[in-house]
């Protein structure tokens, strides 16, 4: 089992195994609360529970800012702020430059 913590431990530059399960933790804090609030939010706007085709178009557009945003919230909440400022970075930095080879 500690071999995949390593590789990640690793990979992200991370020095320790508990480091690595706390950013696991982020993680899957984000992706749940980004989950858990999709419902909620969609009742509130299609109280009448269909939704149109320009509201699905628009969630899918605005989950990355919005899970990017909980990600560092959490990073910062579980104390690794630093660690994904840098993957945010990274990221953007990632999606730019396929964008400056198109």
């Amino acid at each position: 089992m500690a071999g995949w913590i390593d590789k990640l431990k690793q990979r992200w530059g991370l020095t320790s195994g508990w480091q690595v399960i706390i950013v696991l933790i982020v993680f899957a804090c984000t992706g749940t609360t980004v989950l858990l609030l999709k419902r909620p939010l969609f009742a509130y706007w299609f109280p009448d529970g269909e939704k149109p085709l320009w509201a699905t178009i628009v969630y899918y557009i605005l989950i990355l800012p919005v899970y990017n945003m909980f990600l560092l919230v959490y990073g910062f909440i579980f104390g690794q702020f630093h660690f994904f400022w840098e993957f945010e970075k990274k990221f953007v930095n990632r999606i730019f430059s396929n964008f400056r080879k198109n």
